[in-house]
Parts: structure tokens; sequence; C-alpha cells
């Protein structure tokens, strides 16, 4: 199996198992706890969600698929206007679905190439890294905000108490 193009099937699978976690977390909430902050230095779960959609948009589609950068990041923190949770994951699920196509159709040759991304010089593969990582970070943020205010066990992970993956699983 080849290297480069192995680790753009996982970032593919990453970055959907993740979206669709969001969207799922997003489908339990109700519109106060997605916008819901404690404290005004706080991101709400919508915010968080505005700004993964940015992220990815600037830094796969725009920084390594050469689709235009129009990203406004202050706004993604910024906004309070409750956008209901069916366009937040239709926003964010579109973004996926279109660097799931990108990262499909990426030479894995393409890996090593430069771009410059916001104010840094990155490869394609640092690129898409950082993306997975910073994605896999907020993710894990919704997922627990989701848990403190239902109460409830998401059961993302609840096959393991059998000892097997579903089959056609990734961890």
């Amino acid at each position: 199996m080849e290297t480069g193009a192995e680790f753009l099937r996982v970032a593919r699978t990453e970055l959907r198992q993740g979206c669709d976690r969001v969207c799922d977390c997003l489908g339990r909430l109700s519109a106060e706890q997605i916008w819901h902050r404690d404290h005004a230095i706080e991101n709400s779960i919508g915010n968080l969600v505005l700004h993964l959609s940015g992220n990815v948009r600037q830094w796969i589609l725009a920084g390594v698929g050469g689709q235009p950068d129009d990203r406004d990041r202050d706004w993604e923190f910024a906004t309070r206007e409750p956008l209901p949770a069916e366009a937040l994951s239709e926003r964010l699920s579109g973004t996926v679905a279109e660097a799931e196509a990108l990262l499909a159709a990426l030479p894995p040759d393409s890996l090593t190439r430069m771009r410059s991304i916001q104010v840094y010089d990155v490869t394609v593969l640092h690129a898409i890294t950082h993306v997975l990582t910073h994605f896999a970070g907020h993710v894990g943020q919704i997922i627990w905000a989701t848990k403190h205010v239902t109460g409830q066990d998401l059961g993302y992970y609840g096959y393991l108490k059998q000892g097997s993956a579903p089959s056609g699983s990734q961890p």
C-alpha cells in the first residue's frame, strides 16, 4: 500500500467521522444549548461548528485546492445569531463533503508541494495534518459539551464493551 494514498484515505475517513459526530451532537441539542456560553471568553458549540467549517474551507479547499479564500474567521467566533442546528449541520457536512472529494482526487505526490495558507508556508501534508488535528480537538470539545448538557452517553464506543468493532469501522 502506498503511504500517501493511505494517508489521504485516512484523512477523508477521520474528517467524515468527526463531522458525523458533530452533526449527531447538534441533533441532540436545543438551539439554546448550541449557542450557550457561560462566559464571554468561551465559544458556543455553534461558534465551534462555524469555525470548523471555516478552517476546512480555508486550509483544504482554498489552501490545498486553490478555491477562493473568503473566510471571515472573526465572524465565526463573534456571531451570536442563533443559526438552527440543521443549517449548521448542512454547512459543516457540505464543507467536509467538498474536502473529501478534493482529497480523493489529490495525487499523493502532491503532498510535499508548498502552499501559503493564512500567514504560513506549509506543505500540503502539513495543511491536511493541521486540519485533522484541529478538527479532532474541536470535535472533542463539542462531544464533551454535549455530554455535559444532556447527561447522555453518546454511544460512540459502546461496541468496545462487546470486544469487537462494528464491521467496516475504523478507530
